[in-house]
């Protein structure tokens, strides 16, 4: 007869102190059962209101398009249902990693986006965005996360169409938002904040929580509006959630959430705060943030930061008031791990993937070198200074200052392909420039 296993024990015990169950307290949990609603989940502004820590997830852009699943020029999303394999897989790691959000796969799935400039549309913007919505869901509801549909900046916009237009790209997307029934909206990579504006206001018109967030810094966004007026008037628009997201490194960006809580707080407004930068160090960005500098986007790994950046970032995010803490491009699983793992105190909870991974590298205590082992603790890894080994490497880079935006002939959009003549008029500008 096979030995009584421990679990078995610890329920037989369990059940002696909870003493026999009465057909009356059978009826009252088959009553809660029935009652309660199946797969509910507190919304993102009951987690924020209650003061709960929120984590984002990463970058899907950059890490599929790594993976061979992405194109890097238009980063448009065709992989949500082209490969959607490959999209569920990586939310399965961030979900794992620790994040409480499933955003769609959503960016740059505009109608006018998914064929600008000679893009061959395999598939169609409500293809995609159905199926990234499915997707993102399908993962959600294998933890306690929730499902945000994303819209993002528009050609349109740049290239000067009405307020009308613009607003009615965004529409085809929150219409199939609307029938997949996501848990909030995420207006996101924003440069001018009279588009965000604009996308706040036809997301709002859904009923359903509205977070915006634009890829600017603290000189504000492309026209100079300050990022605490930026808030502001995101706020006023509609936003419950504002922010950042891409473009700058989580120091820049955290500075640039603080200037948005003060002028948020100085309108006499009040909202919630996120922050989703880029895992990328970028002290040398100009106003255009990381597109501008010279390594975008094929050569910016030796500017990765690591994971104990990154839980020196999510500490500081945390003690500026933030409370939606992710990260865009540039993040991987390993990155959201460490925010998870350094705001555990917090949430009351490590994330499944910590289960391989050792508190400050104490797994290293296990390691065949004993100069290896002797890396297992804290303060080693703060205070590392991490090498290039890159001989000759310069330590910073100077941008691309091209400073042109909205309504500027360079960024007027078009369907066909780029020319030869417009390019080499590209080349030429760039060599005057360097």
């Amino acid at each position: 007869m096979p030995a009584e296993s421990p679990f078995q024990t610890q329920r037989d015990a369990a059940a002696e102190r909870r003493g026999p169950v009465t057909a009356a307290t059978i009826i009252i949990i088959i009553i809660i059962i029935i009652m309660a609603p199946a797969g509910a989940k507190k919304g993102i502004l009951e987690r924020l209101d209650a003061g709960e820590v929120v984590i984002g997830d990463g970058g899907f852009v950059f890490a599929l398009e790594k993976r061979g699943y992405v194109k890097a020029g238009p980063w448009t999303p065709e992989a949500a249902a082209e490969h959607p394999e490959a999209v569920r897989q990586l939310h399965r790691e961030f979900l794992r990693a620790g994040s409480n959000v499933m955003q769609t796969f959503t960016f740059y799935a505009s109608d006018d986006k998914l064929e600008n400039r000679g893009h061959t549309q395999t598939f169609t913007g409500q293809q995609i965005n159905e199926a990234a919505c499915d997707l993102a869901r399908e993962v959600a509801d294998e933890g306690d996360a929730l499902v945000a549909g994303g819209v993002s900046q528009t050609p349109s916009y740049l290239s000067c169409k009405s307020q009308d237009d613009v607003k009615a790209t965004f529409k085809k997307q929150l219409d199939v938002f609307v029938k997949k029934n996501v848990d909030f909206l995420i207006a996101e990579y924003f440069e001018h904040v009279e588009e965000a504006e604009w996308a706040v206001q036809v997301l709002k018109t859904t009923g359903k929580p509205v977070a915006a967030t634009l890829c600017i810094g603290p000189e504000g966004d492309l026209n100079g509006v300050s990022p605490g007026d930026c808030a502001a008037r995101l706020v006023k628009a509609g936003a419950q959630i504002v922010g950042v997201n891409c473009h700058f490194d989580p120091d820049t960006s955290v500075k640039t959430v603080k200037m948005m809580k003060e002028g948020v707080e100085k309108a006499g407004l009040k909202a919630h705060y996120m922050c989703q930068p880029l895992a990328y160090h970028t002290p040398d960005c100009n106003c255009q943030g990381f597109i501008d500098l010279p390594e975008f986007p094929f050569s910016l790994e030796p500017r990765i930061l690591t994971r104990w950046d990154m839980q020196k970032y999510a500490r500081d995010a945390y003690d500026a008031g933030i409370r939606y803490i992710g990260g865009c491009c540039g993040f991987e699983p390993y990155h959201v791990r460490a925010l998870a793992e350094e705001l555990a105190p917090e949430r009351g909870f490590l994330p499944a993937g910590s289960d391989k991974h050792g508190n400050w590298g104490s797994g290293l205590e296990m390691h065949t070198k004993p100069w290896v082992r002797a890396r297992a603790r804290r303060d080693y890894w703060e205070k590392l200074k991490p090498a290039s080994g890159r001989p000759l490497c310069p330590s910073m880079s100077m941008p691309d200052s091209w400073g042109v935006t909205k309504g500027h002939a360079d960024l007027m959009q078009q369907k066909e392909a780029t020319s030869q003549e417009q390019l080499k008029a590209l080349f030429d500008k760039a060599n005057k420039g360097q």
